[in-house]
């Protein structure tokens, strides 16, 4: 079941209490599930019963995102706050240093946690961060047209596409590369997730600006890239590879952008094999 809690974070004009929605459930070393932006933690469900065999899984919505409320005013949505909020989060449920998992945004959040050395091991499937110019200004357009989108189409009509297999696809297949696997009930959520999240634009601008740079020295790294991903190009994991050499790079065959729903069990043997 979700649960929430509250925990404080510095800010230029005091601290300010972030709240973050999370599920928990399973046993043993704890693995923190970051997903995407406008998406939300429900985005892991296909491969949580998998992980929970064998770890503590922690799936969180991000401030700003499902349901999680928005960050307090003073606090913005880049790196030097949400990654500290992350460190926060993980001292507030008393889970030390976990292995993590992240997803495009979530990935780019899990390698900076590992670059402050918050975890133990990343995974990071088709991370934020290792674009060229072109390639970022490409993501954002089809992000921003998948805002667009979500925003516009009325609910019933959302409803009525999630029921087949061609409207699922019509909602989905800028992000998954399997869109029919995906539940109707699922679409419908996570379409409402990318047009209600507040923290979406935020998110979106101060992205504008990043690049991933430089090693993570003696930190177990996984990072994993789908065949079809239509949103970050999988060349990309090779620039990945090249900034952290000694990561382990995995190509995920048929599996989009989000691969969790493409093939559940690949993505939790790469999550479970890159945490032990």
């Amino acid at each position: 079941m979700p649960a929430t809690v509250s925990f404080s974070v510095p800010s230029a004009h005091g601290p300010r209490t972030v709240t973050v929605s999370y599920a928990r459930v399973g046993a043993g070393e704890p693995l923190l599930l970051l997903h995407g932006i406008g998406h939300h933690r429900q985005a892991w469900d296909p491969v949580v019963d998998i992980l929970a065999t064998e770890r503590d899984v922690i799936a969180v919505d991000l401030p700003g995102f499902g349901a999680s409320p928005a960050l307090p005013d003073g606090l913005a949505y880049d790196l030097s706050t949400v990654v500290p909020a992350l460190g926060s989060l993980c001292a507030a449920l008393d889970i030390g240093r976990p292995h993590v998992a992240g997803n495009s945004l979530g990935g780019l959040l899990a390698l900076e946690l590992g670059r402050e050395k918050l975890v133990r091991s990343v995974t990071a499937f088709s991370p934020a961060g290792f674009w060229t110019t072109a390639e970022r200004r490409y993501a954002f357009a089809v992000l921003l047209a998948m805002r667009h989108t979500a925003q516009r189409i009325p609910l019933p009509v959302v409803e009525r596409l999630s029921r087949t297999a061609a409207g699922r696809t019509v909602l989905t297949s800028s992000i998954y590369a399997r869109p029919g696997r995906r539940s109707p009930e699922a679409v419908v959520a996570e379409t409402l997730a990318l047009a209600r999240a507040e923290g979406f634009a935020a998110t979106l601008r101060a992205g504008a600006t990043v690049r991933f740079t430089g090693d993570l020295p003696g930190l177990p790294v996984t990072v994993a890239w789908g065949t079809k991903d239509r949103l970050l190009v999988r060349r990309q994991g090779v620039r990945a590879k090249q900034i952290v050499p000694k990561a382990r790079l995995v190509r995920l065959p048929g599996c989009g952008h989000v691969p969790m729903n493409d093939d559940p069990a690949l993505v939790a043997r790469v999550i479970l094999d890159g945490s032990r």
